[in-house]
């Protein structure tokens, strides 16, 4: 097995945590020095006077491509074994990566194991709400439950390198958009839960909490942006069509058309294009076979709101895009892309 620590401007824990995951045996350390800079030389020489294998960037690139440099340099230098990869700060103990490293040994297919934390304790009211915002992105966008989406802390075999290699994302949205990706291509998730450890309320922390937010949460606002264009040109042309023809059905048939042929091209090109390239002989028939499926209820749910509870077109329209917004999201999330 790997140990893989990718480091930004580290302090003596990097050191600390080094020595006694030596005691451990595990295997060897692969440290990747995200562009700290001259200052800190010092630390990654004594690193590699210790038997590390230090890798630098000679500028900060973020961590997605610090992770992505180890796992490269492990696919082409070895050993095939297993790669855990944990933070440099002190706050994932050695006890934990080698539980998370046996959980990775007892696989059966290939997976990602995280070390997920349990948030009890003394927890910064900034790394608690984050969690809790991510943990209901992650379960909105894919219907599956992690409980730490955040944990630097995460197991995978030799097999998944190469994929590890393709995920887009640089910063921290890269650790996101990876649980993403696997779970739409059918790699479980397992956590191993281990301690929740916070020094100096995390000040060592080199998230930056807008614009890594804006991030992670990326993929969810584009899709946000893409279903509103969207809903504007299916609102403007129902209105025109049911003008003109004075037919619902014909009207919301005809606009959900047009609008899902450009929902479809931008969601395919710009939403859910990480991973592996969505090709359209796949996606194209499930999308419009849910698109089949939201017309219907798109229907039902106008022909009550504006039949039934004789409320006016516009106010129907709104409240009835409102109640498939949630559902559709998912259904591209999990079933098209």
């Amino acid at each position: 097995m790997t140990i893989l620590i990718p480091s930004y401007e580290p302090d003596a824990r990097l050191l600390n945590l080094v020595k006694q995951l030596q005691t451990f045996k595990l295997g060897p350390i692969v440290i990747v020095d995200d562009g700290s800079g001259p200052a800190y030389r010092g630390i990654f020489q004594t690193a590699e006077a210790y038997g590390c294998t230090v890798l630098t960037h000679g500028v900060n690139m973020g961590k997605g491509r610090a992770l992505k440099t180890g796992f490269q340099h492990i696919r082409e230098n070895g050993p095939q074994g297993g790669v855990v990869c944990a933070d440099s700060d002190g706050q994932h103990l050695p006890h934990d990566i080698q539980r998370v490293f046996e959980r990775l040994l007892a696989q059966t297919s290939p997976g990602i194991v995280l070390g997920s934390r349990r948030f009890t304790g003394k927890v910064p009211a900034r790394s608690r709400f984050g969690n809790s915002v991510t943990r209901a992105v992650f379960s909105l966008t894919t219907g599956a439950k992690v409980h730490d989406t955040q944990t630097g802390l995460r197991g995978f075999p030799y097999a998944m390198l190469d994929w590890l290699c393709q995920i887009p994302g640089e910063r921290f949205e890269y650790e996101m958009n990876m649980l993403l990706t696997a779970h739409r291509e059918g790699y479980a998730i397992t956590e191993e839960f281990i301690d929740t450890v916070y020094l100096n309320h995390n000040a060592s922390s080199h998230f930056r909490p807008f614009a890594d937010s804006i991030r992670i949460y990326m993929p969810l606002l584009m899709f946000s942006t893409s279903s509103m264009v969207s809903a504007l040109i299916d609102f403007g042309l129902l209105f025109v069509i049911q003008y003109i023809t004075h037919n619902l059905f014909l009207a919301v048939a005809a606009a959900r058309l047009c609008s899902s042929i450009f929902n479809y091209s931008i969601n395919r090109k710009y939403v859910f294009s990480g991973g592996r390239i969505s090709r359209i002989r796949q996606s194209l028939p499930k999308y419009f076979s849910l698109v089949v499926l939201v017309l219907l209820l798109n229907y039902g749910l106008l022909y009550f709101y504006n039949e039934k509870l004789i409320l006016p077109l516009l106010v129907a329209k709104i409240l009835t895009e409102v109640s498939i917004f949630v559902f559709s999201f998912w259904a591209q999330r999990r079933f098209v892309y």
